[in-house]
């Protein structure tokens, strides 16, 4: 008799989430358009239409502001670990792979096992990214593993000290060759769309999660993810700031949106 009243149970809560929960084909819509505005904001504004040294003014506009208030330390950072090469291998695949897979399989599991909670966090996040899109247009910035490199998209700064550990030391692959370099925004540095995916990741996960363990691995995530950003020379540590700014106003159209849209539903309703 128990095992019956469970699997009722089980059964109706597997109805009550097949009802909340948005409708798959319509949500890989959603994100196939998404992705198609990204890919044209990407190859309007991108680097491919932006001269380096543009990207470079900006540049050294960051580390003034930076060494202003005495926190320009990147480079600093960076000469720390540089000598130790499979560290600095491991940051390189951390910084190409853990920025999707991660990032996937929170929105996924949101969608599968909290459909109400879904909704939220995924125009969260398209909120987040679409304002990352407007800061890369208005605001192109060399990252510092490209200060020094010279070519296409490199600048002519070769005192900052900089490596770009991908093409020196060795990753996944290299953003500025093959198939790769075609897709790259190689000045898509402000605001840091990896910070901001993964404090997003963070805020949508943590209530959810019971362990300990996942609950310690999910509260470091964002701090490995500004480290690994920073020791790899993506980014500058402002461009995180620009991540957290892009997710707070991002966090707050969405909640605006939602609740003007319950709103709506219960006046119609009504």
């Amino acid at each position: 008799m128990i095992s019956v009243f469970r699997r009722k149970g089980s059964k109706s809560k597997t109805t009550e989430r097949s009802r909340v929960r948005p409708r798959w084909y319509l949500e890989l819509a959603v994100i196939a358009i998404f992705y198609g505005i990204y890919s044209a904001v990407r190859n309007t504004f991108g680097s491919a239409a932006v001269e380096p040294a543009e990207a470079q003014a900006n540049a050294e506009l960051i580390i003034r502001w930076e060494r202003k208030i005495g926190l320009y330390f990147e480079r600093w950072l960076q000469d720390l670990f540089i000598d130790w090469v499979w560290f600095i291998q491991f940051w390189n695949l951390f910084y190409g792979l853990f920025h999707f897979a991660v990032t996937a399989f929170a929105l996924i599991w949101l969608y599968w096992c909290f459909p109400r909670h879904y909704p939220f966090w995924r125009t969260t996040g398209l909120m987040t990214t679409g304002l990352a899109l407007v800061g890369f247009a208005l605001f192109p910035l060399m990252p510092p593993r490209l200060l020094a490199a010279g070519g296409d998209y490199g600048g002519t700064m070769a005192d900052t000290g900089y490596v770009d550990t991908v093409a020196e030391i060795g990753g996944l692959w290299s953003f500025t060759e093959g198939a790769v370099e075609q897709v790259s925004n190689q000045y898509a540095a402000m605001p840091s769309l990896h910070f901001a995916w993964s404090l997003w990741c963070f805020l949508a996960l943590r209530p959810h999660l019971t362990r300990p363990l996942s609950k310690v691995a999910m509260a470091a995530y964002p701090w490995l993810t500004l480290f690994a950003i920073l020791v790899t020379a993506n980014h500058y540590w402002l461009d995180a700031v620009g991540g957290l700014g892009a997710l707070s106003v991002g966090a707050g159209l969405a909640w605006a949106y939602h609740r003007w849209r319950n709103t709506d539903s219960t006046r119609r309703s009504g």
